[in-house]
């Protein structure tokens, strides 16, 4: 199976629980809007999120499709997640904004409003890459 296939899979879900760990090796899963940009998964959140911190410290993520409540669908899949710079997140608010074709666009609007342009960052996530 090639490496795009699970992100081509996950990359249709709705929502994902990304899967980060502190630095005691405790895992935290939180539900979110992904979309597939070619291998990779991609998610956005805010900049100064539990899940940014803890990836800047350990990239290893794992990934699951899931509700929007966060109950796991499916089974994990490792990866290894990357914090993206400012063109990289903007390619990310693009898909986002396609995939969740109503609610994207709004949700990005308001976000901008609330924390600015830097509030907000992408994450790509490599399928299949974790060490």
């Amino acid at each position: 199976m090639s490496t795009s296939a699970p992100a081509q899979q996950l990359g249709s879900e709705k929502y994902v629980l990304l899967t980060t760990y502190r630095r005691t090796g405790v895992p935290v899963a939180t539900p979110v809007w992904v979309a597939q940009d070619g291998s990779a998964l991609v998610v956005w959140t805010v900049t100064d999120s539990g899940k940014v911190k803890r990836i800047r410290n350990n990239p290893e993520v794992a990934v699951a499709p899931c509700t929007a409540r966060g109950k796991p669908l499916g089974l994990a899949i490792a990866g290894r997640a990357a914090i993206l710079d400012v063109d990289g997140t903007r390619r990310v608010r693009q898909l986002i904004r396609r995939k969740y074709w109503l609610m994207g666009p709004v949700t990005l609007f308001f976000s901008r409003l609330r924390r600015g342009e830097a509030g907000t960052v992408g994450l790509r996530i490599d399928i299949g890459q974790a060490h």
